[in-house]
């Protein structure tokens, strides 16, 4: 159908321009140069883009550099400054500014006193009111998805494929929320060979969607870790959801993949505020 296959081009082209922006994050990005990439003119290129994807290009830029900045605080000593000209910032004190108005807090701040810091607390079990874990009962469900090759962190290229292809190919009725299935352990695979699927959980009785992978999860117990906050924190998550928590629970973790589900999106909410449901099978 024409108007499909005219979607379909679009998409492609736009596809090309966040590859180019993910794979230059450090590098300076013009609209004429994007424009290039994309094959289209640059008197209109921009509005197709923020017409297609929600958001302009420099949105795209800033938060993925922002996304990025964060997990960085989290998960090294990388000093703050190295990390703001990363970001595209000379000004360390513009990058404060900058993140503060998306994270909450300062820099320093967000890596002495972030949420992921709860997750570093000896004694959590005496904190009740810290961690949102609940042990339900769930039906089988299949996650449809593109596959993601690389570091996890990553993932958030293959969501973007994975809309393009829906938006041409249909399906979205068939979802039942966004979600990711990790089969890889970061910790003993080299980061370029994690393995993951992103995309939908189908709704009952759905079908996948054309050209997609599946994964099939079984019905049984799972504990649910609720995570609020950036999506750089979730490593952390991690590790106390199946260490300390798993530990103490007197649980034993059954043989599935971890599966993550997404509450919200980054596109128009602020990462404090994103919700992730994380999914341990239970034996």
């Amino acid at each position: 159908m024409p108007t499909s296959a005219g979607i379909r081009d679009y998409r492609d082209r736009l596809e090309r321009v966040r590859r180019h922006i993910r794979a230059n994050l450090d590098q300076p990005l013009n609209l004429d140069a994007l424009a290039d990439v994309a094959c289209l003119s640059r008197f209109h290129w921009h509005r197709t883009y923020r017409g297609m994807t929600g958001e302009t290009v420099w949105q795209t830029v800033r938060r993925l550099r922002l996304h990025r900045a964060a997990f960085e605080l989290v998960s090294g000593a990388k000093p703050i400054e190295e990390i703001a000209e990363r970001a595209g910032y000379t000004n360390p004190r513009a990058f404060s500014q900058a993140f503060k108005a998306d994270f909450g807090l300062p820099p320093l701040r967000y890596r002495a006193e972030g949420g992921h810091r709860r997750y570093d607390n000896t004694d959590w079990q005496e904190t009740e009111d810290m961690y949102d874990v609940r042990i339900e009962n769930h039906d089988p469900v299949t996650i449809a998805g593109l596959v993601h090759t690389g570091p996890y962190i990553d993932v958030g290229a293959t969501f973007e494929r994975f809309g393009s292809h829906l938006a041409v190919v249909g399906g979205w009725e068939k979802s039942a929320g966004m979600a990711a299935v990790y089969f890889s352990d970061p910790d003993i695979t080299p980061p370029e060979e994690l393995k993951s699927l992103a995309g939908i959980a189908l709704k009952p009785g759905e079908t996948p969607p054309e050209g997609l992978e599946t994964c099939a999860l079984p019905a049984g117990r799972y504990a649910v870790l609720t995570h609020k906050g950036p999506y750089g924190e979730l490593s952390k998550a991690y590790n106390w959801f199946f260490g300390p928590w798993l530990a103490e629970s007197g649980e034993t973790a059954g043989s599935a993949p971890a599966v993550e589900r997404y509450l919200n999106s980054p596109v128009d909410t602020a990462p404090p505020d994103l919700v992730t449901d994380i999914y341990m099978l239970l034996e």
